[in-house]
């Protein structure tokens, strides 16, 4: 229901109210001294912790206190530092998990320079008494930049100088000086027990840690740029289970879990940093711990997202799209069981988490801070320069679920009254009970909440105007559920592969695909990838004409799509499933693709060829096939380097047929790739004899600009030694190559010579069947 704003106090009632007024007081000519951010109230209510910044660094706190006469000379929590030490933050201790007896809370306060401050505050004893100071960091150098605890740890990120021996470190480095460190923490009887330190992560980046439950949350500095990798991504760290967790804002499952045995920071995400260096997640605005592991995360996208417990990252809401976060936007985020309360600027916004369903939207007077109270965890609380309030549910007399009267005159007045027609026929057929129920029993009962719902949600959208095609989209699905429902085994596989072809298809078809959209896309190929290769043929229009050759109707955009390089790219994935279901196709794709991204790659893409080559090789596959695509992948890309690399794989398996096609092919692509064509395969005539059949095709090839002494010195330069030396006439068998090979090639080159060499004229004037011809090696 609808909630109203509760005034709870105006400040009166606590120590030092004056004081606080003008603290919070926020002048528009002139900028407050402090930030909201800076303000932290207790989970009871009755402390209010100001953290001063400038001009002074200190801490001011406000109490209520129980009896009032107590409080004329109270022993006050303030602390003022010189010298630039600053407070990092202050905390209660849950007693809960700790060994704590009687009344009364702990609260830490933790400076920069490591130090730990634990006060109890007694009613009977007049306020704040401090228990105990401790040295959190070993080294005095340490500074800690953030603290939190988690059920009876403290645990804190700090930053550790570079030794003064050591070299000048790498901008990169220089970012990895942090290490996260915890303290086991126990207060018992008035006394605080710290255990060791232990190191947690170290060699890390700047880290925020946030508790949540039984978790502790390392997001990165929110001031970081995106563009480093070890800022694209968050930990979590499991004390229970010993695990951290690595997630991204732009990947709605974990990218991996590891075990917190491995503690250098480094190493831990060393296998990671290549697919986290193609990610560009959405920037962290802002946060808030559920309580029970997860954490509430504003992204500077506008979306609100939940991160579970199990480490799942989930859409909540989405804030009007003209939403652009600033450094000066005043945000507040908390969690309140199944509620989630926003401020931005001046507007509180309620969502329902479970379905993402805007409860309320309030507009503020003033600017103001959310927190929790113990005493009543699901009820919003806020802070702002007037006093406390609490946003309490009105008393709700079923107007607010039910239908508007208005609603009586609009077009889709009747298909609400109809949902709710429905489901009294459905509950009661499936009631134990003899009362009969009606449609206003549904609406202002509150115990059937999926009628109220949907009514509530095509309400929304009858307002904003009935699309007939959404509509019928919605009727379709509905039809295919129930089939799904109510056919057998073929007739589910058939419905299912009619719905993975639609979301292939529509998927392929959208002008852009989001981290989300792509992750989608790769589970119904991973999940169905015969359908999903069928769905991907259809949206591509492929056809083959058993030839050899594709073709493709498809829409530029479409194709577009498929070739734009991301994190998870759709080529890749297409490319998979050519290789599983028809892997002949696979050049022919290639050449195909090629041929639709035409010019358009920039200096900074990989080349569809290359891509398509790391496909082939991260799959499981007979390494001749696998060999024989290499080759044709490496031709179809015409690239230079590319086709001489093709060459020397069919040199090596001693295709030479196959080799001179190849030669033959190319050679006429440039003069350049005909010289280092030819060059190899006259390497290759002087160390064997196995190209012989082929000798008339090779000399065919021979660049025009090459003379008799530079084909000589390049079979010289690749001829064999042999030893012992054979005899002066060769055997016909022999596999050392023979002047006579050569005799035609070089006959034919003197012969386009504008001015002949008289050195090698008596090869011209040789017989044309010469006796057993001389090895060239007795040449030399």
């Amino acid at each position: 229901g609808k909630r109203a704003g509760n005034q709870l106090s105006d400040f009166k009632d606590y120590a030092g109210s004056q004081k606080l007024g003008d603290l919070l007081t926020f002048s528009k000519d002139e900028p407050s001294r402090i930030k909201l951010s800076d303000v932290r109230v207790s989970p009871d209510g009755r402390h209010i912790h100001v953290l001063l910044r400038q001009p002074k660094v200190g801490l001011m706190t406000f109490d209520k206190h129980e009896r009032p006469q107590l409080a004329l000379s109270p022993k006050k929590l303030d602390v003022w530092f010189k010298g630039g030490v600053s407070i990092v933050d202050v905390f209660y201790l849950d007693l809960l998990h700790n060994k704590g007896k009687g009344t009364g809370v702990v609260a830490v306060v933790v400076y920069e320079n490591g130090k730990a401050e634990f006060w109890k505050f007694l009613d009977c004893k007049t306020g704040w008494h401090l228990l105990q100071t401790s040295d959190l960091c070993n080294s005095p150098r340490a500074r800690v930049v953030s603290v939190c605890v988690c059920s009876s740890l403290l645990v804190w990120c700090e930053e550790r100088p570079a030794s003064e021996s050591s070299p000048a470190l790498s901008s990169t480095r220089d970012k990895l000086r942090y290490c996260v460190c915890r303290r086991d923490c126990e207060v018992e009887d008035g006394a605080v027990n710290l255990g060791g330190l232990k190191i947690i992560l170290h060699n890390n980046p700047k880290f925020t840690v946030i508790s949540s439950g039984d978790y502790v949350h390392l997001l990165p500095d929110l001031k970081a740029k995106l563009q480093l990798c070890i800022s694209k991504f968050f930990l979590t760290w499991s004390p229970r289970h010993d695990s951290f967790t690595i997630s991204t804002t732009c990947k709605n499952t974990p990218i991996k879990k590891l075990s917190a045995k491995e503690s250098d920071f480094r190493r831990l995400i060393a296998d990671s940093l290549g697919y986290l260096s193609a990610l560009e997640p959405p920037e962290i605005c802002s946060f808030s711990p559920t309580g029970c592991g997860g954490l509430l995360l504003l992204l500077n996208t506008g979306w609100l997202y939940l991160l579970q417990e199990d480490g799942m990252l989930r859409r909540v809401y989405k804030l009007a799209d003209n939403f652009t976060p600033q450094a000066d936007t005043h945000t507040s985020l908390c969690f309140y069981v199944n509620t989630a309360a926003l401020i931005v600027g001046k507007t509180l916004h309620l969502m329902e988490v479970n379905c993402g369903r805007e409860l309320q939207k309030i507009a503020l007077k003033r600017e103001g801070l959310l927190y929790t109270n113990q005493a009543d965890r699901r009820t919003p609380f806020l802070l702002s320069e007037t006093g406390l309030f609490m946003l309490a549910d009105k008393n709700s007399t079923g107007k607010v679920l039910g239908l508007s009267p208005a609603e009586s005159n609009q077009s889709g007045a009747v298909l609400v009254e109809a949902i709710f027609e429905e489901a009294c026929k459905y509950y009661q057929q499936r009631s134990l009970s003899s009362t009969q129920l009606t449609v206003e029993s549904l609406k202002k009962g509150g115990r059937f909440q999926a009628p109220i719902s949907l009514a509530s949600i095509l309400r929304n959208y009858l307002n904003s105007g009935l699309r007939r095609t959404e509509t019928e989209a919605l009727v379709a699905l509905e039809e295919l559920k129930g089939s799904l429902v109510r056919g057998g085994v073929k007739e589910v596989e058939a419905v299912g592969g009619t719905l993975v072809e639609k979301e292939v298809v529509r998927l392929l078809s959208s002008s852009e695909l989001d981290g989300e959209a792509l992750l989608y896309l790769n589970s119904i190929f991973a999940m169905f990838p015969s359908q999903a290769w069928s769905a991907a043929q259809a949206a591509l229009q492929l056809h083959h004409n058993g030839e050899g050759s594709l073709s493709s109707r498809a829409a530029p955009d479409v194709w577009k799509m498929v070739l734009t390089p991301s994190a998870l790219p759709v080529f890749e994935l297409l490319c998979q499933s050519v290789v599983c279901f028809q892997p002949g196709w696979l050049p022919r794709f290639l050449q195909l693709s090629q041929q639709q991204q035409g010019g358009e790659s920039g200096e900074n893409n990989v080349p569809l060829y290359r891509r398509a080559l790391w496909v082939l090789s991260s799959l499981d596959t007979d390494t001749e096939q696998r060999q024989g695509l290499e080759v044709e992948l490496l031709l179809v890309s015409g690239r230079p380097n590319a086709i001489l690399q093709a060459l020397r794989i069919l040199m090596v398996k001693r295709q030479w047929e196959r080799v001179t096609q190849v030669a033959q092919q190319f050679c006429k692509q440039s003069p350049l790739l005909n010289k280092e064509i030819f060059n190899a395969l006259l390497c290759e005539v002087s160390q064997h004899r196995e190209l012989d059949p082929y000798l008339d095709l090779l000399w065919a090839l021979c660049p025009e600009d090459y003379t008799v002494t530079t084909i000589l010195n390049l079979v010289l330069k690749n001829i064999p030694c042999s030893s012992p030396s054979p005899a002066p006439f060769a055997d016909p068998h022999s596999s050392h190559l023979a002047i006579g090979q050569l005799k035609p090639l070089l006959r034919k080159v003197l012969q386009r010579e504008t001015k002949p060499s008289q050195r090698y004229a008596d090869i011209l004037q040789s017989p044309l069947y010469p006796p057993p011809a001389l090895p060239l090696d007795l040449l030399v």
